[in-house]
């Protein structure tokens, strides 16, 4: 049997403790190449926490877990929350790098079981306190009831807890509000208390019902006002009932998962992706991109300046009337 194709990889600008040999993409690669890690890779993977990908001269896939637009001035490729799926842009939503999310598929659940054991209301886990619309809903939430905040926002427990799935199984609801609103950003929010068996409360993406199926969580987009949505957890706690019914529906929209997070399309992708590394050469790509990036960053500088000059001037008008 002929051994692995060599292929150079590196990653830049990922999260902190982030694995460069231990993470989803270096697992779906490692199946039919052998991979290096390399300082002159043939394939870079970068995300948004740094700009050192600038300095690699090589094909070039911006990755991100964040509500974030691709730059195609700066990628050849990339794997984002975006639609549509095009030729450069495939959609990769966060919790499809979860390895249990296929256990989601024609799931059992028994009904009785699992809500004779949820002795608990609801649970707000949140460290960011930068989403107004997020915190809103859990101060109105809390006025039926007490919203358990275990996270580092409002916290109410005592302290932050450490395992998070642990922890929520034992409620009946969780606030699952991503933090930002955005066709197809879709992140492990929803995603992790379907895993317990937890009705999510869930806000963010419009277009959630392409990969989840909406009769198992509380959709707020499908409610005139975060008041209206209130009222049918309120109903749900109060019916037993109806509370089993999304209990016993799939997680996912026909029992399924959606086509982007199937593993043979994304390997699919790459393997175009390597195809097309290997039949290109990126120095003058490269020169241009360096152009691209510095001028990207004067302009942000320029415009930064102005706008605080604009806040300077404003301000001493104000205080001078």
């Amino acid at each position: 049997m002929a051994g692995k194709t060599e292929l150079r990889i590196n990653f830049s600008g990922f999260w902190q403790g982030f694995n460069k040999t231990n993470n989803f993409f270096y697992h779906l690669l490692s199946k039919k190449y052998e991979l290096l890690i390399s300082d002159e890779p043939e394939l870079l993977f970068f995300s948004e926490s740094s700009t050192d990908h600038i300095k690699y001269s090589c094909t070039k896939v911006f990755y991100t877990g964040e509500n974030i637009r691709p730059d195609f001035m700066l990628c050849d490729f990339a794997f984002s929350f975006d639609y549509p799926l095009t030729k450069r842009n495939y959609r990769l939503p966060l919790y499809a790098l979860y390895d249990d999310v296929k256990k989601l598929v024609n799931r059992h659940v028994d009904a009785n079981i699992v809500l004779a054991g949820k002795k608990k209301f609801c649970c707000f886990i949140v460290s960011n306190d930068k989403c107004k619309i997020r915190n809103d809903f859990f101060f109105k939430l809390s006025e039926y009831k007490q919203v358990d905040a275990a996270g580092k926002l409002f916290n109410n427990i005592g302290g932050p807890i450490e395992n998070k799935l642990e922890f929520i199984k034992d409620y009946k609801f969780v606030i699952a509000f991503e933090n930002d609103s955005y066709p197809g950003y879709t992140t492990e929010k929803i995603f992790e208390p379907l895993q317990q068996n937890c009705i999510p409360i869930y806000w963010g993406d419009p277009l959630v019902s392409n990969d989840f199926n909406t009769r198992s969580f509380i959709n707020c987009h499908e409610y005139p006002s975060f008041n209206d949505a209130i009222k049918r957890v309120i109903e749900l706690d109060n019916n037993d009932d109806l509370y089993m019914q999304y209990l016993h529906e799939p997680a996912f929209t026909g029992d399924k998962l959606t086509e982007f997070v199937k593993e043979e399309n994304i390997v699919k992708r790459l393997d175009e992706i390597i195809a097309f590394q290997r039949g290109h050469h990126f120095n003058i790509r490269k020169t241009i991109r360096l152009a691209y990036f510095f001028l990207k960053t004067y302009f942000y500088k320029l415009n930064k300046k102005i706008q605080a000059k604009a806040t300077i001037l404003n301000d001493n008008k104000k205080y001078s009337q």
